[in-house]
């Protein structure tokens, strides 16, 4: 039986209600092991690839690893980011949202909770990613300031990403194209300047490449943790983030409201 009322008990805090649900999603996070390891193998194996196969041909002086780390890690946050549109997708579709509706409690935290858990999930394969690309020859002229405003950026990217992607999920029929049309965002690091650098390709797609969110994400990680030149990306880079996340926040409300309820 659905309850009628238009407000949760007010014995369940927002917060207690925000907790239990990123510990199940964490919870499903950890059982879903194969998701898991694809999403932090996939980005180490397009690492090796670029570092030792293409990496000889674009910069025979073995400095190409220092360029690619950056695309890799926006990489990774995009995969891993990516399954949230799914797991959402199977909440909304499998009948579970109508049984958290019977209770006493804010429903829209089942997405909330999904997000956190990503955002977590996440910065941990982006810490083995990073991890492995200095056994592979990666080195950083960063300090402690540097690495943490890098680690600040790439948190607001994965969070604006995923919330993206969990919207996705709340405007999908099903899980499948759920994933379907979140693949399509998995491009925009190769339309960057992610792996070669925007001057090098066609005249007219480099308007693309250069004003496009990801590129000033990358050259602002780039900048920290190399010391290339930055200008003004990290605050294209931040307004980007800010922007796409609003809008996320804003879409996902009301798409949460029109497919589940308000309560």
């Amino acid at each position: 039986m659905i309850h009628t009322t238009s407000a949760p008990d007010k014995g369940v805090s927002f917060g207690a209600t925000n907790a239990v649900f990123i510990g199940r999603s964490i919870r499903l996070s950890l059982r879903n092991t194969e998701a898991l390891v694809m999403a932090i193998m996939l980005p180490i194996m397009l690492m090796l690839l670029f570092t030792y196969v293409f990496g000889g041909a674009i910069a025979p002086g073995g400095e190409y690893v220092n360029y690619v780390v950056p695309g890799i890690i926006l990489l990774c946050a995009g995969f891993g980011s990516s399954s949230t549109a799914f797991d959402v997708a199977q909440d909304m579709t499998n009948g579970i949202i109508d049984r958290f509706r019977t209770m006493p409690i804010r429903s829209l935290s089942v997405i909330i909770g999904h997000i956190a858990a990503s955002l977590a999930r996440n910065l941990m394969a982006t810490g083995v990613v990073i991890g492995v690309a200095f056994l592979v020859g990666f080195r950083s002229s960063a300090g402690l300031l540097d690495w943490l405003a890098a680690i600040g950026i790439i948190a607001l990217f994965i969070l604006a990403l995923t919330w993206l992607f969990a919207t996705i999920g709340l405007i999908a029929g099903s899980p499948s194209a759920a994933s379907g049309y979140g693949f399509i965002l998995l491009f925009l690091p190769y339309l960057s300047s992610a792996f070669v650098p925007t001057t090098t390709m066609p005249h007219w797609l480099q308007g693309v490449a250069n004003n496009q969110p990801i590129t000033p994400v990358i050259e602002t990680i780039r900048g920290l943790l190399t010391g290339t030149p930055i200008g003004n990306s990290a605050w294209l880079a931040v307004a980007w983030c800010i922007g796409i996340l609003l809008l996320a926040i804003i879409w996902s409300v009301i798409a949460f409201n029109r497919k589940a309820g308000r309560r």
